[in-house]
């Protein structure tokens, strides 16, 4: 059994299948998406005009800014139609527990 990183964050069940959820994780907006190929966290705020990035479109890979259409790719946080970026945050599941390690407790671990 591995131990789990993070943060406990929610429930698989919490968030359907092609869309994402909002959390606050020491005191950071995260956004959580449930893609088809798997689990992705980034910051919740879109950095062009802070649209909620957690009620983006989940398409392929990436989000699409419900604001703007800015889209970003989920497994980096980089922008795929422009060159801003969000931080992407590590995910793992432990049976049906979705946990987060921030990216900056990423870098401190390392």
């Amino acid at each position: 059994m591995s131990v789990a990183i993070g943060r406990y964050v929610c429930q698989v069940d919490d968030v359907p299948l092609g869309e994402g959820r909002a959390i606050t994780l020491d005191g950071r907006r995260i956004a959580v998406f449930r893609a088809a190929g798997g689990w992705f966290a980034l910051d919740a705020i879109c950095p062009h005009r802070g649209g909620p990035l957690a009620d983006g479109i989940v398409c392929d890979s990436a989000v699409i800014c419900p604001l703007h259409e800015r889209r970003f790719d989920l497994a980096t946080g980089s922008g795929l139609t422009t060159d801003d970026a969000v931080v992407a945050h590590a995910v793992e599941l432990q049976g049906e527990r979705v946990f987060i390690t921030l990216a900056a407790e990423q870098r401190a671990a390392a």
